[in-house]
């Protein structure tokens, strides 16, 4: 499958339904509207860190912050 605009390769998987080459990561076939399951992946929760609010169940992203309630982390949760 290539892109519309630059004609570059992407990345693609088959659709089970209809075997028409689908870009990774979509729901839905292009070709048949078919749903394409998507595998979770699969995340350590061990290296999570939690939000640092006691009331927030959020985790702290790569840019320092919760991604519930978006407060700077400041160390352990309480």
């Amino acid at each position: 499958m290539k892109c519309p605009h630059c004609n570059e390769v992407l990345p693609f998987i088959l659709c089970p339904e209809c075997k028409e080459e689908v870009p990774e990561k979509s729901r839905y076939c292009c070709g048949c509207g078919n749903p394409i399951a998507v595998e979770a992946e699969e995340t350590d929760s061990s290296e999570r860190e939690l939000c640092s609010d006691g009331n927030c169940v959020g985790t702290i992203n790569e840019k320092g912050v919760c991604n519930i309630c978006v407060k700077p982390n400041h160390g352990e949760p309480v």
